[in-house]
């Protein structure tokens, strides 16, 4: 079992990494935090700001009682603010908001306040501070998520199909409008700009009606809200963003349809259902197999979001298509081919460069 302590080698990677954010003595930065945070997380930032000559400031709020009938898991949609005025005020006064809630700020309603503020936003994933240490930001990759996040921009449709059955259809812009598109690469240095640790991965969240066909989830393929490798083939159909099937036996196939049956049951709607962003996985550094090495509390599952060469399918929240649950699923993919207007980006589960050919790190 891993030790959460402060070790020297922890702090030199925050550092780094907050170094790789441009900050300095002029900089503000705000730390912030719930009451079930990860506190070795806190102590290695503060320390390394410390180090950089930063001044900044801990803002810590209660975990908010669990009101939602099962587990709220891999959202990015923390809900500890919980709209509190004093507290946006001060995070959006911020040079850089160094957000370590448990679920994290990504999708929460209080960000476009705080970001309108002038601030900047860090999310640390909630990871053991190995993890974090091994995925330490590459500035060589920020030019290459650039260019993919261009891509997506310039294109019209996604098409995703793999050999094990998948054809997926995609309209970046459809009569209901475009999608947003972005991307990560670990570091932010901009005001307004949002990153994660780790990072490096290109998705688009679609407009509404724009995604239909058939999703094959393999064997080996991750269900990341429940942090487990598939062991069984399971079919989603789609029709109108919208999950209408679930073909499979078995109990990951179960598992799938009740968390789903819950959040519709709670909510009254099948948003749950619905997609909530697709792009592809650009970080040579992050394993696929990363779940094999970590008891599950060491572990938030960041890293399969970003391997290189994964298909990366979510359901979920989509505020592009004026969808909002907290039911979740982020499901990356092996061995998928992603085409936008029928140019391959991945192929077959290996990342491709702008030119078509083999990007470096990428394996199948």
């Amino acid at each position: 079992m891993l030790v959460e302590r402060v070790e020297p080698k922890w702090v030199d990677a925050f550092e780094r990494v907050l170094g790789l954010c441009a900050l300095g003595p002029a900089d503000t930065v705000a730390i912030l935090s719930e009451s079930q945070s990860r506190r070795v997380l806190l102590d290695l930032a503060g320390l390394a700001l410390a180090r950089i000559g930063c001044r900044y400031f801990h803002l810590s709020v209660p975990t908010p009682r669990l009101g939602a009938p099962a587990p709220v898991r891999s959202t990015g949609a923390s809900e500890a603010l919980g709209g509190l005025e004093p507290v946006i005020a001060a995070l959006s006064q911020a040079t850089l908001v160094l957000d370590c809630t448990v679920e994290g700020l990504l999708h929460a309603p209080e960000l476009p306040r705080i970001l309108d503020g002038g601030a900047r936003l860090l999310m640390v994933s909630n990871e053991h501070p190995e993890i974090l240490e091994r995925l330490q930001p590459d500035p060589a990759l920020e030019p290459r998520v650039r260019a993919a996040i261009r891509l997506l921009r310039e294109s019209r449709a996604m098409r995703v199909v793999s050999p094990h059955g998948t054809d997926l259809n995609v309209e970046l812009k459809a009569d209901s409008g475009d999608a947003r598109v972005g991307g990560v690469w670990g570091y932010c240095t901009r005001p307004g700009q949002v990153a994660h640790w780790p990072g490096g991965l290109a998705l688009a969240f679609p407009p509404a009606g724009s995604v239909r066909g058939t999703l094959v989830l393999a064997p080996g393929d991750v269900n990341l809200t429940f942090k487990q490798y598939l062991r069984e083939r399971i079919a989603l159909e789609i029709e109108d963003d919208h999950v209408v099937a679930v073909e499979g036996q078995g109990v990951d196939a179960d598992l799938l349809r009740g968390y789903w049956k819950t959040w519709e049951d709670a909510e009254g709607s099948r948003a749950c259902y619905a997609v909530s962003h697709v792009g592809w996985g650009m970080n040579p550094v992050a394993r696929w197999d990363a779940l094999a090495f970590y008891d599950r509390r060491d572990c938030n599952g960041t890293e399969l979001r970003a391997f290189a060469g994964n298909f990366l399918y979510s359901t979920g929240a989509n505020e592009v298509a004026g969808r909002y649950t907290l039911g979740h699923f982020d499901l990356p993919m092996r061995g998928c081919t992603v085409l936008l207007d029928g140019r391959p980006v991945v192929e077959r589960g290996h990342l491709l460069d702008e030119a078509g050919a083999d990007a470096p790190g990428g394996s199948r």
